[in-house]
């Protein structure tokens, strides 16, 4: 919407007068179609229908079907509600397929940590290997301690379960 006079076209600004003008249709036809549920108009404060730019090709729609197609109210109400449903469905089936696309990406990061993980878990104990890269100490000590199980080789004594690592 760049003009101050673009709007969407679900907001209701016309009286019934111009939407049944714009329709092609009597103002009593879409009181009957809205007593029906075929359309369903928003109202004012006091009470006034107001119909919108999608009201309004809703109800050209529902003209269209039922004089060029031959089709019942019925029969209108029951295919607008499944090309609602259709709609429904399309847009849940969008977002999905944005989650499961993230979802993907996730399981891709995972199985890549993983085989990192699994890969230092098979390789020789080798100092310069980490889990977690560590930067070098620039100008101050790096403290880190390093938790290993309890009677796991290498431990012992009062502080069995961690060892603890100066880089200075």
């Amino acid at each position: 919407m760049n003009s101050p006079y673009d709007m969407p076209d679900d907001m209701p600004v016309y009286v019934i007068s111009v939407a049944a003008s714009l329709s092609g249709m009597h103002p009593q036809t879409l009181r009957g179609y809205e007593r029906i549920g075929l359309v369903t108009p928003r109202r004012t404060a006091g009470g006034g229908r107001r119909y919108s730019m999608r009201d309004i090709l809703a109800l050209r729609e529902i003209q269209r079907l039922s004089q060029d197609e031959g089709i019942n109210l019925s029969g209108i109400k029951r295919i607008l509600d499944l090309e609602r449903e259709v709609e429904q469905a399309r847009l849940l089936a969008a977002q999905l397929h944005g989650e499961v696309a993230q979802l993907r990406a996730e399981l891709e990061s995972t199985r890549a940590v993983a085989a990192r993980l699994a890969h230092l878990r098979r390789a020789p104990a080798d100092p310069h290997a980490t889990l977690v890269p560590v930067r070098a100490a620039t100008g101050a000590a790096t403290r880190i301690t390093i938790w290993t199980a309890p009677g796991h080789a290498g431990s012992s004594g009062p502080d069995a379960g961690s060892e603890q690592v100066n880089n200075e």
